[in-house]
């Protein structure tokens, strides 16, 4: 069976949908999702099945590791279900957990080319965790809003700290045995925060879904912002993240292409 995937991006924040072909391996994966070999990615989304909802997903990252959320590659699949499977505008999609608990149930909504996730409640793990990276004392907010996350929040403007330093190096960090995605913010107002993106097996980004929900989840606990809606200012762009009983994540999907890899690359 020839494979095809379907590439689409949440602000550059780009995914492969798995549309024919399999299986994935984490070597596979890796090839695919290579920028100059392959189609291209930060990461591959699998559709499957799901005892618990209407649609099953695997997450990969291009690492070749299973990620357990993706806020972005979650609005990506949903609008891909929506536009090509004709799956309405409402529906949910049960999110396989590689730690082997049960499906993570996400609520999506399409309009258009706006899509809206319920991410579900947070979880904060700690307030003011102590690391220090060469030499540097930093304080971090950690976030558990289905995957992992450490958000530091600074006064300084973003680019001029070594933002990518710190998350190479707290990803991988002994005291994240399931290694972490790392955020570094800065509040704007009671309503907006600005943030660059260590994703978890991908590097540095140009957005991130459940990133923005974590920080906006750590914004509101530690009293820097209001709940209600909140907007994440990232490179590739803005999401809205509104705040409450659980965590709403909307923004725009764009589609790029569809691939046919030739077996050279696979």
């Amino acid at each position: 069976m020839s494979t095809v995937l379907f590439k689409a991006h949440g602000l550059g924040n780009d995914y492969l949908v798995l549309v024919e072909g399999g299986p994935l391996t984490p070597e596979r994966v890796r090839r695919l999702c290579e920028r100059h070999t392959g189609c291209g990615g930060d990461g591959i989304l699998e559709p499957g099945v799901s005892a618990l909802a209407d649609h099953g997903l695997r997450i990969w990252n291009p690492d070749g590791s299973l990620a357990e959320k993706s806020g972005n590659g979650l609005r990506i699949f949903a609008w891909w279900l929506s536009t090509w499977r004709g799956a309405g505008h409402s529906f949910s999609v049960g999110v396989h957990d590689p730690r082997g608990g049960p499906d993570a149930v996400v609520r999506c909504d399409v309009d258009g080319t706006t899509v809206t996730v319920d991410m579900g409640a947070a979880s904060i793990v700690g307030v003011d965790v102590p690391f220090e990276v060469d030499g540097v004392s930093l304080a971090a907010v950690l976030v558990d809003v289905g995957n992992p996350h450490c958000v530091i929040f600074v006064d300084q403007e973003l680019d001029a700290l070594p933002w990518r330093r710190w998350g190479e190096v707290l990803e991988r960090h002994p005291a994240f045995p399931r290694r972490t995605n790392v955020q570094v913010a800065r509040v704007l107002g009671r309503d907006r925060v600005e943030l660059r993106i260590w994703e978890r097996g991908a590097g540095p980004t140009l957005a991130s879904g459940s990133s923005s929900c974590a920080v906006a989840a750590a914004a509101v606990h530690t009293g820097r912002c209001d709940a209600g809606a909140i907007t994440l200012a990232m490179p590739g762009g803005t999401l809205l993240v509104e705040v409450g009983e659980t965590l709403r994540l909307r923004g725009p999907v764009a589609p790029v292409a569809v691939c046919l890899p030739l077996l050279a690359q696979e």
